[in-house]
């Protein structure tokens, strides 16, 4: 279970828009073919909700249960359209089984199938009823939307091929860890139905039965059918021997088909044939136009910045004073002083690195760019206590930050500093710090070598029995959610105020910007990324090592260790990893720092 606060940025609309988009193909086109696919999928999906709600009519538990994974079978079958040209209905059909805000404080209430979930398991109770025919009614109008939708779309050969890859994508993030079948405990099945729809698709481009791209899926399909338990199932080989490939062979596929190049702004850059490229990830994903984007110049400029204290109201405090290099750009302190050394700030001081990968920042989530937390900290009391539009008309008097300024920003006849541009400066530099160059990354990439059994080891433990993957998503590690990207997650998961202590945390988190109770000590989920750096944890610092991290996991968090959280939203059970597992997973956790 989830609490998500949602960002939804311009790539989103963009996804939102592609049905409406056209290039005026023939009927008899490829995509008009895989649009009569769908309105079939659509027609199962919908016959399979029909049989769940007579089920539903009789109350036999074996029914039920089994009527209910035939739906989520048949909705995995049409995931990959779905989600991508109608991800509005998608999230009313499998969204998370909890509340989301938007920023604009919209409360979406939870629908579809996973909140139908947790009436039928582990046990039917028929004093739901009710509340179950209700769900059932709701998923029964998305259904029909689906199909009306897919009746009328005007599908493009770009959008289906992007839209196939990313479905890969998704099998790989969210696919194989029981991310939206948490009770049903069906994701490799459900992946399998999701990757042979994906290929049967295929198939309308590549007819050739002898192509290796059919062997491709084939084999992929296979190693998901096999007979395995959940924690077994060795997630670093079939990334590395199969959707690796597949994502490969997708992205050749596209280019050689010449297909219109309609780009947009995102963060899975359109060109990743894996999500571990070195350049998969687009720094500038989040920026508020295009000419706030990344250039040598900025970063220069911003780096000059990061480290002046005359962007403090005492002059004596810099960004680099609390996020400083050698220690991944965090402190090292559980709480930082404040900027007369007099009490200790709010909450610890995270990373920057890899800030730029995520649409909100700061623990509560508080500012929807890099920009407006930079405005937000210089004019923080307690942090610089700086006032941004007076320290830019300071820079102005100084020949050397003009001419840094006119190189950065080129305008004619200059006679000021804009604070807009201090801003996009400094986030400039922040989004240099962008870096996914782990030892891990190099071992997807295709070096088998460069980790250890341990730390693979500790890979598959993180993406399975220790479900550590269902908030930390692969491969950013953070909550940015695949593989879209367009949304965060914030987490209640009962963070004590002192070790070893049953009483949690005062600090509401996202309660304190908006103050609904199922957000009430709700904090962004960090990346895992440089967290062997980056110590203590959590945003009140309460934990010295990833021992303590990983203990407090495996007990089910806060509530799992007594303490009172009604509303969290991690897993109260206890994971029950052995000493050896805990070791493998910290091995595998360090493998993910980044090169300097």
């Amino acid at each position: 279970m989830r609490s998500t606060f949602k960002v939804i940025s311009a790539g989103l609309l963009a996804i939102i828009g592609f049905g409406l988009l056209s290039f005026h193909n023939t009927p008899a086109s490829t995509s008009e073919n895989v649009r009569e696919k769908l309105v079939l999928q659509a027609d199962s999906f919908l016959t399979a909700v029909h049989g769940l709600q007579s089920a539903a009519t009789r109350g036999n538990k074996e029914v039920l249960q089994q009527r209910f994974k035939d739906v989520r079978l048949a909705y995995k079958r049409m995931e990959w359209a779905t989600e991508y040209f109608d991800p509005l209905t998608s999230r009313q059909v499998n969204g998370p089984p909890v509340p989301e805000t938007e920023l604009s404080g919209l409360v979406i209430q939870p629908e579809g199938l996973q909140v139908i979930e947790q009436f039928l398991f582990p046990h039917f109770n028929p004093a739901s009823r009710k509340q179950l025919n209700a769900s059932l009614s709701k998923l029964k109008t998305n259904a029909e939307a689906y199909r009306d939708y897919f009746m009328h779309a005007d599908l493009q050969d770009w959008q289906i091929m992007d839209a196939l890859k990313l479905e890969v994508f998704r099998i790989e993030t969210l696919g194989l860890n029981d991310f939206d079948d948490p009770l049903v405990h069906q994701c490799f099945a459900e992946s399998a139905a999701a990757l042979k729809s994906v290929g049967v698709v295929t198939r309308y481009y590549v007819q050739d039965n002898n192509d290796p791209l059919h062997e491709l899926f084939d084999q992929a399909i296979g190693y998901l059918s096999r007979p395995v338990v959940f924690d077994r199932f060795d997630r670093a080989a079939f990334l590395t021997l199969y959707a690796n490939p597949l994502t490969k062979a997708l992205t050749h596929l596209h280019q050689q088909l010449n297909l219109p190049d309609v780009r947009y702004n995102r963060l899975l850059n359109q060109d990743a044939e894996t999500l571990f490229d070195t350049k998969a990830f687009n720094r500038n994903a989040y920026i508020a136009a295009p000419e706030d984007s990344v250039t040598e110049k900025k970063i220069a400029l911003g780096k000059k910045l990061f480290f002046d204290p005359r962007l403090s109201g005492t002059l004596t405090r810099s960004c680099a004073s609390c996020h400083q290099p050698g220690k991944a750009f965090s402190d090292g302190m559980v709480k930082n002083l404040d900027i007369m050394g007099k009490k200790t700030i709010f909450r610890n001081t995270p990373t920057l690195i890899n800030a730029a990968l995520q649409p909100a920042q700061f623990y509560d989530l508080r500012a929807a760019s890099l920009e407006e937390q930079i405005v937000d900290v210089i004019g923080n009391r307690d942090e610089m206590h700086g006032d941004i539009k007076l320290s830019t008309k300071k820079l102005w008097q100084d020949k050397y930050y003009t001419g840094l300024f006119n190189d950065a920003f080129p305008i004619k006849d200059r006679t000021a500093i804009d604070t807009g541009e201090v801003m996009n400066a400094l986030a400039s530099y922040i989004r240099s710090l962008t870096a996914l160059n782990s030892r891990f990354d190099a071992y997807m990439q295709g070096d088998p070598k460069i980790l250890t059994q341990t730390e693979i080891n500790g890979f598959n433990i993180f993406m399975g029995k220790a479900r550590c993957s269902t908030c930390h998503y692969m491969p950013l590690f953070n909550s940015t959610l695949p593989p879209r990207y367009v949304q965060m997650e914030a987490e209640v998961i009962g963070v004590p105020k002192m070790k070893n202590r049953k009483i949690i945390d005062p600090d509401p988190g996202l309660f304190g910007i908006q103050p609904l109770d199922f957000n009430r000590h709700a904090f962004k989920v960090t990346t895992v990324r440089n967290s062997s750096r980056t110590a203590p944890y959590m945003h009140n610092g309460v934990y010295k090592t990833l021992e303590e991290v990983i203990d407090f996991y495996n007990e089910g968090g806060g509530a799992g260790m007594g303490l009172k959280v009604p509303n969290q939203t991690l897993s109260a059970d206890k994971l029950r990893l052995t000493a050896k597992e805990k070791k493998e997973l910290i091995a595998f956790i360090k493998a993910l720092d980044s090169h300097n």
